[in-house]
């Protein structure tokens, strides 16, 4: 009997015998069963119940069971479909309708579940995934391996936002901003002042970008084997990921350099006009919603970069160039996703983190105005607001990354039947992968 998880009953006992009665996807395990009852004793006159299975010469079956009331023969409900004489799973019964084993012949369907049961070593199921899905299989990644995957995630969280804080407190603060506020103050005076906030707000956004990339890489290393069913640690992790960071920080800054290039281009008509005195506000502004379009079209057409390179181990023109063929075909599907997953992201991290932020503007004694301010703020702000960014980050990190890596392994699952081969990966026989399309209603 194939025992793969997925095909085989639920608690069915393995058997070395003939397994044509075994359970196929979505059967009912319920049919009572008599080891001894030779072939022979079957009815010639009655159809089979739902749940019979096909006998076999010299072998048991199943006990037969009388119709229900008024049921005729030609009429059963079992397994060979819906038709004047449903036959059950042996082939085309008296009336012609075709049984579940009837070769070349329309199948009646998956029985009473209406589709078959997938592998699912992991978290997802190893077929072609739902948005649902996707969210589920990311937070089942979180709640199963909690151990690894909040762990990273807070370890980067603190380290990353100790060191904003120390920038934000030795560096922010120390910047003449009075410039700002003040109206009588000098071109000259503001353009300083925005320089050195600038500076320091970009200080802060690199050192933000660098724990990224790290929670990035080792929690696409765990989510690859959540997927398997395989635990991983964050020695393992970092071990998996530690060869690939060079070039995963060499495709993320690239990454960032493409749109704002894209958005640059198309913008610098509009200044050239400008600088010749026309009025190039106009073209400045259409060239940049149009070239933004673009950049956004490139960025989702480019998301799936990232997995590509950490687990195919590929540089970063053949990553990027895997992605562009993965979302080919599937840009709208990807970017609803992505879209939805970042939104979700951002309203749970400002339920976190906003909160912290106003407490630490009471306890400063700022109060509304601390929130605004351009300086750094104090410490108690800083120190405050930095543990609800930990919290936050912790958090959403797994989020982002998780859903990530699944879209691209679905991806796969679509395009080139990777569930073949992650099934074979987690140990799985090959027949116990059903695949054959998209799951029903995607």
């Amino acid at each position: 009997m194939n025992d793969t998880p997925g095909w085989a009953s639920p608690g069915s006992a393995s058997s070395d015998g003939d397994d044509r009665g075994a359970g196929r996807p979505g059967e009912p395990a319920d049919g009572p069963t008599d080891a001894a009852g030779p072939a022979s004793k079957w009815s010639k006159e009655q159809p089979p119940a739902s749940d019979w299975s096909a006998p076999s010469a010299g072998q048991g079956g199943p006990t037969q069971t009388p119709p229900p009331q008024g049921q005729q023969p030609g009429g059963a409900p079992g397994w060979g479909g819906q038709g004047p004489a449903g036959p059950g799973w042996g082939g085309p019964g008296p009336g012609g309708g075709p049984g579940w084993g009837a070769p070349g012949q329309p199948g009646p369907g998956w029985g009473w579940q209406g589709r078959p049961h997938f592998v699912k070593p992991g978290v997802i199921p190893l077929r072609p995934l739902g948005v649902g899905e996707l969210l589920d299989g990311t937070v089942s990644t979180m709640r199963t391996y909690w151990r690894t995957v909040l762990g990273i995630a807070l370890t980067v969280s603190v380290v990353t936002q100790v060191v904003a804080v120390l920038a934000q407190g030795y560096l922010l603060n120390e910047i003449d901003t009075t410039a700002l506020d003040d109206s009588s103050a000098s071109v000259e005076e503001v353009g300083e002042a925005l320089v050195g906030v600038f500076a320091s707000l970009g200080a802060i956004l690199v050192i933000t970008l660098l724990g990224t990339i790290f929670a990035t890489a080792l929690l696409t290393m765990v989510t690859s084997r959540a997927v398997l069913g395989k635990p991983v640690s964050t020695a393992e992790a970092w071990a998996d990921a530690r060869p690939q960071l060079p070039r995963l920080f060499g495709l993320t800054l690239l990454l960032l350099v493409i749109p704002v290039g894209i958005v640059g281009i198309g913008v610098t008509p509009g200044i050239l006009v400008s600088v010749n005195g026309g009025n190039g506000v106009v073209f400045a502004v259409l060239g940049g919603l149009a070239a933004l379009g673009v950049a956004i079209w490139m960025m989702i057409r480019l998301s799936l970069a990232s997995p590509a390179l950490m687990l195919e181990k590929q540089g970063l023109g053949k990553s990027m160039g895997r992605s562009l063929k993965l979302v080919h075909g599937a840009w709208w599907r990807i970017f609803g996703i992505t879209l939805l997953a970042g939104v979700l992201a951002n309203i749970l991290a400002s339920i976190i983190a906003i909160p912290f932020t106003v407490i630490a503007a009471i306890v400063d004694g700022g109060g509304a105005s601390g929130l605004l301010s351009t300086t750094g703020g104090s410490w108690t702000f800083l120190i405050i607001s930095g543990v609800g960014a930990v919290v936050a980050s912790t958090l959403t990190f797994p989020v982002t990354a998780g859903i990530t890596v699944l879209l691209y392994i679905d991806q796969r699952i679509r395009r080139e039947g990777l569930d073949l081969e992650l099934a074979r990966a987690a140990g799985v026989p090959d027949q116990g992968t059903a695949t054959g399309g998209p799951a029903p209603g995607h």
